[in-house]
């Protein structure tokens, strides 16, 4: 199953759909790292064709370093040729989970329940501009100041900091804790 042992070692990837005030349709995308339980972005659209989930992980690998292994479910977007193509020529190798089984993606599932019950579902969005803003907001709290338990009631934020401290890694590819926001 590939269990993540190191930070940039497994990320996952999914999309949430929510709507506008106006019932106008929102895409999101989020992507985790699953060792560091951190959410390394999340874009709001209302569609995110292949190449806007490529142009995501293209900025995440030249600000993060490039992952051991992207897993995702068998949505169009993540099985299209253009994204196989660019992660194997990236170096990553693709986990996709058998269909139907959202259990083997837990972390990036998990995630989104926590998105949807502590953000969409508490807000109402006039578009995707004020839901961008208002999600990345919420990306940036659950990192850096969010205590999770599966983190010994550290941020992700501070999870990371001290795993890097500890194992002395000075490589510039390795996580950045500073935000990152992407436009629309």
């Amino acid at each position: 199953m590939n269990k993540a042992e190191y930070p940039n070692h497994v990320w996952s990837y999914d999309f949430v759909e929510d709507r506008t005030e106006r019932g106008g349709k929102l895409r999101i995308l989020a992507i985790i790292d699953e060792y560091t339980r951190e959410c390394l972005a999340i874009r709001v659209a209302a569609s995110i064709p292949a190449s806007a989930v490529v142009g995501v992980l293209e900025w995440l690998f030249l600000t993060r370093g490039v992952p051991k292994f992207l897993r995702s479910d068998n949505g169009p977007e993540f099985v299209a040729k253009a994204v196989c193509r660019w992660l194997k020529e990236s170096g990553c190798s693709n986990l996709f989970i058998k269909p139907g089984s959202p259990w083997e993606n837990g972390y990036i599932e998990s995630f989104n329940d926590k998105l949807r019950d502590e953000c969409l579902n508490r807000e109402i969005f006039r578009n995707g501009r004020e839901a961008q803003a208002f999600v990345e907001n919420w990306r940036q709290e659950y990192n850096n100041y969010r205590p999770h338990s599966s983190l010994g009631y550290l941020t992700p934020a501070e999870f990371v900091r001290r795993y890097y401290k500890k194992n002395q890694v000075k490589d510039l590819k390795q996580p950045v804790v500073k935000a990152v926001t992407l436009s629309l």
